[in-house]
């Protein structure tokens, strides 16, 4: 045992030894933040039950709870513990993102790795502590004989708090714990008014899908297996992490959207060649099309187009060949075409293909000349899902394309070390016909977890897309700002040339998708939120009310000093338009945010250059 800092403590009966003798008193490890300001504590206790709690800012959080797996064999591995030793450690980096929110991520942290005995089993418990974050994880030895039949993680919080559940894309419902009848996916968000609490996983590559429900006693939550009965136990398994964050307001959580890449390894290689961030518009299932979307996005300054199901027939039918196009497609003819012009194609590849010739399909679009795949109706749900698909994403990389994978599976940071895994969708975006409470739902919860694919939709003079778009034109132009993705589908629904409404998506065209740095100024979880975002020396600005007006000022406190800059602002006109105006600002001065209810303004904030 060592301990190499102050921060970590070792309290009640001191009976541990260098030599790692185990005993069976009460015992308590204490380790702190970077800040000082959060505290987790981990103990054996009378009973030689596995128990943690967490403290922010001296005020208890999470109440002593159970930690442990129960496993096949009938041994539940957090009881009948004891301790064999402790090794402590700290971290403190920043390494390069050029596919985030900011250009450069913090990981500062202080980490124990406790190795325990619990009945006839060694097994680890590693435990890191961030500024406002706790994460943790158990670490088994292999065994082919037995499974994990439950994970025992419990929260047991102090009061009643408010958690917004959903379950894949499904809409959220803010419920209290003591009434919750239903799972709640991770990451979930929860409040009591005073304090808000994201509790979510990270590097999930051989686990399976967990989701939150109500515990046994009050105020609690309890994780839960709701696809696998049980889980496999492979060589060198570790589980995902647990994490429990803590904020002081709902635009406090955004400090931790980066906190599943920061728990997961850093890429074993440079970002492949070619490998870019951008904009895409979707192409109807024709040359024509094809050649359509690439002179649209050419002119508006998007990076790809893409072929989405149907490119090579039904895409659940397996009949349908993913290496044969159909008739109506020349996809030599689009890609060359996309090249001459700096554009690439993106091809969608239902599960069904891609588990019956995902090797074959990766070297045969190599050949084409494919700039990436979208991977359709993945399993993102049970361990065997789960499993595949990391492997399959590690390919993706290796070969150098981009990535998206769509429907249910939600993202754990493996973006950290196979970059070309851009984005990801495990959200109700706007095929699902999403309202305004959802909109100004989703920056506080599922975006906690990392990119989404949100396939944004806006009106045209041939079709307002009144099913799926329950918001007005500002509210869809700010969102991909205040809805961070690598890659962003935009237009979803619309063909290239049915948008003659060219000024009124003048701002997508000018709107990056990755960043320098980003802020959250203001936000209400479901009632508004304002979110500033800068590449280069401008800055891009999104606000968005749900179902109530909104009014308030907004310090220009970001900008630089010593510039003016020009507001380029677009907001919706009162007639169903967008109404566009400049004016000049400068840092510090006081933006008037005046917004009816589903309203909502995007803004361009250039540098005039003296």
């Amino acid at each position: 045992m060592r301990t190499r800092r102050s921060y970590f403590t070792l309290t009640g009966f001191l009976l541990l030894t260098l030599s790692g003798k185990a005993f069976n008193q009460q015992q308590s490890m204490a380790i702190q933040s970077p800040d000082g300001h959060t505290m987790a504590e981990i103990k054996i206790d009378k009973q030689q039950n596995l128990r943690y709690r967490l403290l922010y800012h001296k005020k208890e959080i999470v109440m002593w709870s159970p930690l442990g797996l129960s496993l096949s064999n009938g041994v539940r591995l957090g009881e009948h513990c004891t301790l064999i030793q402790r090794e402590d450690d700290t971290k403190n980096e920043t390494f390069n993102w050029p596919f985030g929110e900011r250009e450069r991520v913090e990981n500062h942290y202080r980490q124990t790795v406790i190795e325990l005995q619990s009945n006839s089993i060694t097994f680890k418990l590693q435990v890191r502590l961030f500024d406002g974050s706790l994460a943790f994880r158990y670490v088994l030895p292999h065994s082919d004989d037995l499974y994990i039949r439950r994970e025992n993680t419990e929260y047991q919080l102090t009061t009643p708090y408010t958690l917004f559940q959903y379950h894949h894309e499904s809409v959220f419902m803010p419920t209290t714990i003591d009434s919750l009848t239903t799972p709640s996916d991770l990451p979930s968000t929860l409040t009591n008014g005073h304090y808000y609490i994201s509790i979510g996983e990270a590097a999930n590559t051989e686990y399976t899908k967990a989701q939150l429900v109500k515990g046994d006693t009050p105020h609690t939550l309890k994780t839960v297996f709701t696809t696998d009965r049980h889980v496999q136990i492979g060589d060198d398994f570790v589980s995902p992490w647990r994490t429990v964050s803590v904020a002081l307001s709902a635009i406090g959580l955004h400090q931790f959207s980066d906190l599943s890449l920061r728990l997961n390894p850093q890429p074993s290689q440079p970002i492949p060649e070619g490998v870019k961030p951008g904009k895409l518009i979707r192409a109807q299932l024709t040359t024509q099309s094809g050649l359509d979307c690439i002179d649209f996005a050419v002119k508006h300054r998007y990076q790809y187009i893409m072929f989405d199901a149907g490119w090579y027939g039904a895409e659940f039918r397996t009949t349908s060949d993913p290496t044969q196009v159909i008739p109506e497609i020349d996809m030599p003819h689009v890609i060359s075409y996309g090249k001459q012009h700096g554009i690439g194609v993106i091809l969608y590849v239902n599960y069904v293909g891609l588990r019956a010739k995902l090797d074959e399909l990766l070297l045969l679009y190599k050949q084409w000349g494919v700039s990436g795949l979208k991977f359709g109706f993945v399993d993102g749900l049970s361990q065997e899902g789960i499993a595949w698909l990391a492997q399959a994403v590690k390919k993706v990389n290796d070969y150098g394309f981009v990535l998206n994978v769509h429907d249910n599976y939600k993202p754990t940071g493996w973006s950290r070390t196979y970059p070309a895994f851009l984005t990801q969708e495990g959200i109700r975006g706007d095929e699902n016909s999403p309202d305004a409470f959802h909109t100004t739902t989703l920056p506080f919860t599922r975006f906690l977890a990392g990119p989404a694919d949100f396939t944004f939709c806006f009106p045209n003079p041939s079709n307002n897309y009144s099913k799926n778009i329950k918001v007005s034109k500002a509210h869809q132009l700010a969102l991909p700002v205040i809805y961070f993705s690598p890659l962003q589908s935009m237009l979803w629904y619309g063909k290239p040339t049915e948008y003659t409404n060219l000024d009124e998506i003048e701002f997508y065209d000018e709107v990056p998708t990755v960043w320098n740095e980003s802020h959250y100024l203001a936000g209400a979880i479901g009632q508004y939120v304002s979110v500033v975002r800068r590449k280069g020396d401008r800055w891009f600005m999104g606000n968005i009310t749900g179902f109530a007006p909104w009014n308030t000022t907004i310090q220009l406190d970001f900008l630089a000093k010593n510039t003016t800059y020009h507001a380029v602002v677009y907001e919706d006109d009162g007639q169903g338009g967008i109404r566009k105006r400049t004016f000049e600002v400068k840092k510090g001065d006081a933006f008037p945010i005046r917004l009816a209810a589903k309203g909502g303004q995007a803004v361009i904030f250039n540098p005039i250059q003296q």
